[in-house]
């Protein structure tokens, strides 16, 4: 697998799979052909069907800047490999073609070729694919899951974290204090500012936890800085939870810096043995694997055991399974953002659950991260981030 600096990266909403992913590949693109004369980039699948909601057609135009460029959305034709595909064309001033390029993006912002191998990629550092082949190793050396995430990451990971720490907390606060309607024609109202409103007049760990949610899910869904937790559509769910903790049980940066590694080792899994793209397995990718990760997070900081930690990763993914990826105008607005609220919620409540159960149970995280991407593979596409079916279709006129 590889560095867990993967799953959190710092960028701006409101999709990591239909925003960052299409300008981190016009960046490269761009750098590989700078005299070309004019562009052209045909977006497929779910980066066509969704693409204006979700700004992918902005974004790419952005990054050309000034240069030429040609959007077709092409609503037809979807790839096998993975329906979020995009194809670049440059030309010389005689519309020679110079040079083009098929790519996909796979989620959280991460990029693959035609074919290319969906569980290795070009940095990878761990040697263990598996949770079970990580609890063996780790059981066998006496390591707790953060120090096993420490002896295959790089040193400068700490400063890493601090850093997607700092965003996730600049994140909450602008958004706790951010009014007014969100972007996009929905009229959707800002509500994490009235949420955090209730949380001061009865400071319950749910009301906090609500409102921090929203907050983040709010700032994406305007387009503003976020980090991937693992993707933007899913950004709300773990800083909510580690934030709120934070601030109710004074846990410490050290600590919480620990509950993050966990958490991306949970998102790491997720992406390497089945998908955290909405566009390929529905939402169980997406909010499924955020709570999945939040649940983890918070089961080390209440001083679970790394079976415990396993146990509560595997609950909360295994009851987000089938769920579907229908935005409404294809914008991550409706029900994008209340499913953070909702699943960070979920996550806090289970990580308590799988303490009080016990580490015994039948069914593993492994199992359920197959099953994620057999049901995701199963999903009619209408339920897979095009927009086509589902709540899309039923929004209130």
């Amino acid at each position: 697998m590889e560095s867990i600096k993967e799953i959190f990266k710092i960028g701006y909403g409101p999709s990591s799979s239909h925003t960052m992913g299409p300008a981190l590949a016009s960046q490269i693109f761009l750098t590989k052909n700078p005299n070309a004369s004019s562009y052209k980039c045909i977006l497929y699948g779910s980066l066509a069907l969704t693409g204006k909601g979700h700004l992918t057609d902005y974004i790419i135009k952005k990054t050309f800047q000034e240069r030429p460029i040609e959007i077709v959305f092409d609503y037809d034709k979807v790839y096998k490999y993975h329906p979020n595909a995009l194809k670049f064309f440059a030309y010389d001033q005689k519309k020679n073609l110079l040079d083009e390029w098929l790519v996909f993006s796979v989620g959280g912002g991460s990029l693959k070729e035609l074919n290319e191998d969906r569980k290795t990629f070009d940095k990878s550092i761990y040697p263990h694919y598996k949770m079970n082949e990580i609890l063996a190793y780790t059981a066998s050396n006496k390591l707790n899951l953060a120090e096993y995430v420490l002896k295959y990451e790089k040193e400068d990971l700490l400063t890493y974290l601090k850093d997607i720490l700092q965003q996730m907390q600049k994140t909450i606060n602008q958004g706790l204090i951010a009014e007014g309607i969100l972007p996009g024609g929905l009229n959707v109202k800002r509500k994490a500012h009235i949420l955090y409103q209730e949380y001061l007049k009865n400071p319950l760990i749910e009301n906090q936890i609500y409102a921090y949610a929203l907050a983040t899910s709010e700032e994406n869904a305007s387009g503003n800085l976020v980090v991937t937790a693992p993707t933007c559509g899913s950004c709300g769910v773990l800083p909510a939870v580690l934030f709120a903790l934070k601030k109710q049980n004074q846990i410490s940066d050290e600590r919480l810096l620990e509950a993050l590694m966990i958490a991306g080792l949970i998102g790491n899994l997720a992406k390497t043995n089945a998908s955290i793209s909405g566009a390929e397995v529905g939402c169980q990718g997406e909010v499924g694997v955020a709570c999945s990760m939040a649940a983890a997070a918070v089961c080390y900081l209440n001083g679970g055991s790394n079976e415990e930690i396993e146990y509560a990763a595997e609950i909360a993914l295994e009851h987000h399974l089938g769920m579907t990826c229908d935005p409404v105008d294809g914008l991550v607005q409706i029900p994008c953002i209340e499913r953070n609220a909702i699943a960070a919620i979920e996550a806090y409540n289970v990580a308590h659950y799988a303490k009080l159960a016990g580490s015994l149970h039948n069914i593993t995280l492994d199992s359920v991260l197959e099953v994620m991407k057999e049901t995701g593979k199963d999903l009619h596409t209408k339920y897979r981030e095009t927009s086509t079916g589902g709540l899309a279709l039923h929004k209130r006129t």
